[in-house]
């Protein structure tokens, strides 16, 4: 772990990514603590605040501490979007490795069924299960996981091919171990480290998904602080104060660019070859 985070400090990519993300980290952590005042708290005479000493981000159309909000959303966003990513990545290395195990007529009818699946546009297919499910965060996050897990489901998959025949797998099969035992004990931790790298830039993808939900309605609900909720809020007032729009969406933009560079200073930190 120490020599894998030594060679991503050595790669500028993953370097400025361990530190957007460490920071992102922070915030999502001890953010809520250091908010100046109540995000929800409504201040009619105060509205439309440009960024000052008192309101260093402005106020919006309530007259709500702009900055306040972000650090109480950072929360909402993140975690669930952190959260969507590992619940689809999981579900998806589950049926690429049992997709590689079974292999044969199993293995095609799996892969074609995903392929089938993974034809649908991810917000689309996020759209029409947020559409089954109802108006939420929570079902929004389902949402995002079930669209996520046929790209994964692939991308295990071509690992695990390779694992399924090695030494140690068709060992486990002469001993005559369960069909769960060997993939969940021999093959799927052998499929680790690619599924990591490529759930670390899926991460930024949920976080766009996340708040491209919630910015049409679909997501978290008012009077929530997460992010695409308040640049969906903010876009009728932008002739009045466009930093109302401005902040949360560098948030979110600064959240993507983070985790994509952390996902590839971590992959080419994982790669044998450099």
């Amino acid at each position: 772990m120490i020599e894998i985070l030594k060679r991503m400090l050595r790669s500028p990519q993953g370097a400025l990514g361990l530190i957007i993300v460490g920071l992102i980290l922070l915030v999502v952590i001890v953010g809520p603590w250091f908010a100046p005042y109540d995000p929800e708290k409504m201040a009619p005479l105060m509205r439309y605040k440009p960024p000052s000493a008192q309101f260093w981000l402005g106020t919006d159309q309530y007259g709500r501490d702009i900055l306040s909000r972000l650090l109480h959303g950072a929360r909402a966003t993140v975690v669930l979007a952190v959260l969507a990513t590992v619940l689809g990545t999981l579900v998806g290395a589950v049926i690429g490795t049992v997709s590689a195990f079974l292999g044969g007529r199993s293995d095609e009818a799996i892969m074609r069924t995903v392929d089938a699946i993974m034809s649908i546009p991810s917000l689309l297919l996020a759209l029409l299960i947020v559409n089954l499910l109802g108006k939420s965060s929570v079902n929004a996050l389902l949402a995002i996981a079930l669209a996520f897990a046929p790209g994964m489901a692939r991308v295990t998959r071509s690992v695990a091919l390779a694992v399924r025949k090695q030494d140690y797998v068709n060992a486990a099969i002469a001993r005559g171990e369960s069909a769960g035992f060997i993939v969940g004990r021999e093959m799927l931790p052998n499929v680790v480290a690619p599924i990591i790298v490529e759930m670390t830039i899926r991460v930024a993808f949920a976080v766009m998904l996340f708040a491209t939900l919630s910015f049409l309605g679909l997501g978290a609900q008012p009077p929530a602080s997460e992010w695409g909720l308040m640049v969906s809020e903010a876009r009728r007032f932008m002739h009045l104060s466009p930093w109302m729009i401005l902040w949360p969406s560098l948030a979110v933009a600064l959240v993507a660019i983070g985790f994509n560079l952390l996902g590839d200073g971590l992959r080419d930190a994982l790669n044998p070859r450099t």
